[in-house]
């Protein structure tokens, strides 16, 4: 495969930016590459510099359930932009969308919109705090909620430690008041409110884990984060930046029956466009400026752009049978790959929600951060640079999710298998 155009611009961005991305999951290091530079997209495929094609199961990272440059939200950008593309100013896009986001997601009954997933945690955890008056968090190791200082805290020694910083630049008296349990482990969870009694805001928490890889919970987790939230009088927070509108309609939450306080959401309800958003219960978010005293604010947020992209994903989501069929795709692709490596005679560990998927380089069960620390990264990386020769462009980096859109037909699915035939024989 020819990459010459994108080693180029590579070495031209790393002059420029530093490591040549704008975000590092876009590295490619440690797959043993360099990033490809994209140049346009369309369905479910993207082309780089040198005009290579690849089948996409990244999609941004989530947000294109509907594939690249759906020609309905293509022309409500452009038809948007023709009035201006931000005022900073209330507009009629907003009350809109904030609607249809209300009657989508059941924890849902006043929503604020922001410009990332990063400000929409940040933001939630904020209002959390604020509520409570205690300045304690709770999340989870290997859960990943955006770079808010916060948020950029990894376990100690133990299960249930105070937090230490993941990050240079992230003070360790700030750190502390973040605390790290196991995901899929509730013995954690309340080791933790037991030693902190009283001093506890919020659980934050992906509902089905997709920063290590798609890991969904385990019977019962939720709910009984759900019971000890009630009980200690701490928010719950579902971080449905991943999962929201993509696992169903209402997101995780409705999936599996179990309602947060408040929900977190991401570029999805913007049609792919920055875009961000945190909601809940009235009377929590009635706390929030300039209703409240928690301050929050963005010049950016609401920007009619993302607003109109945002309403025609939601409508064209709408559509009966729309679910049901992404549901089969995904089932389809994910089985594929599986029977891929077993017939390779591979050890992997396959696992999929909805349209979230992951293949697990390891003989065991995935359930939490450790067990999938365990995966052969490695062997990730030469099954992942196969399949990119193949044409398959997946996120590169074993603990990353993969996303499956509408736009992926048969044909495509069935590429992406026979690729995976190959590329496990070769391990």
């Amino acid at each position: 495969m020819n990459t010459t155009n994108s080693s180029a611009l590579f070495a031209r961005a790393k002059e420029l930016i530093p490591g040549g991305v704008n975000s590092p999951v876009r590295a490619f290091r440690s797959v043993g590459a360099d990033p490809l530079f994209i140049t346009k997209a369309s369905g479910c495929r993207i082309t780089d510099a040198d005009g290579n094609e690849f089948i996409d199961y990244v999609g941004s990272w989530g947000p294109m359930i509907l594939g690249h440059c759906r020609p309905e939200i293509v022309k409500a950008v452009q038809d948007a932009a023709v009035s201006g593309s931000s005022f900073g100013a209330p507009t009629e896009l907003e009350i809109t969308l904030a609607e249809m986001v209300i009657a989508a997601v059941p924890s849902i009954e006043m929503v604020r919109m922001v410009s990332s997933g990063t400000e929409a945690t940040m933001s939630a955890i904020r209002l959390a705090r604020g509520y409570t008056g205690r300045d304690n968090i709770l999340k989870f190791s290997g859960c990943y909620h955006g770079h808010a200082d916060s948020l950029l805290v990894k376990a100690g020694s133990g299960a249930a430690t105070f937090g230490v910083p993941d990050s240079p630049g992230v003070p360790k008296d700030f750190a502390k008041h973040t605390l790290t349990a196991r995901f899929n482990d509730l013995e954690s969870v309340r080791a933790l409110f037991a030693e902190n009694s009283g001093t506890i805001a919020c659980i934050i928490v992906e509902p089905v884990a997709g920063n290590m890889g798609t890991v969904p919970p385990a019977e019962g987790f939720l709910e009984g984060l759900r019971d000890i939230c009630t009980q200690e009088g701490a928010i719950l927070i579902f971080d449905e930046v991943m999962s929201g509108f993509r696992v169903s309609y209402g997101g995780a939450q409705e999936l599996y029956g179990v309602t947060p306080d408040m929900t977190t959401l991401g570029k999805i309800i913007g049609g792919g466009l920055p875009v961000g958003a945190f909601g809940g219960k009235k009377e929590i978010m009635a706390q929030l400026s300039p209703s409240g005293g928690v301050y929050q604010a963005g010049t950016l947020s609401g920007n009619p752009l993302a607003m109109s992209a945002g309403i025609a994903a939601l409508k064209l989501l709408q559509r009966p049978g729309f679910y049901d069929e992404l549901e089969a795709k995904s089932a389809y692709l994910a089985d594929g790959i599986a029977q891929a490596a077993k017939d390779a005679g591979y050890p992997l560990f396959s696992t999929r929600v909805g349209s979230m998927f992951c293949a697990f380089f390891t003989g065991g069960e995935v359930r939490d951060w450790d067990s999938a620390a365990r995966c052969d990264t490695q062997a990730f990386a030469k099954y992942f640079r196969t399949m990119l020769n193949e044409g398959i462009y997946l996120a590169p980096s074993q603990f990353e999710t993969g996303f499956v859109s509408i736009a992926h037909g048969e044909a495509e699915m069935d590429r992406t298998i026979a690729a995976a035939r190959k590329a496990f024989k070769g391990l």
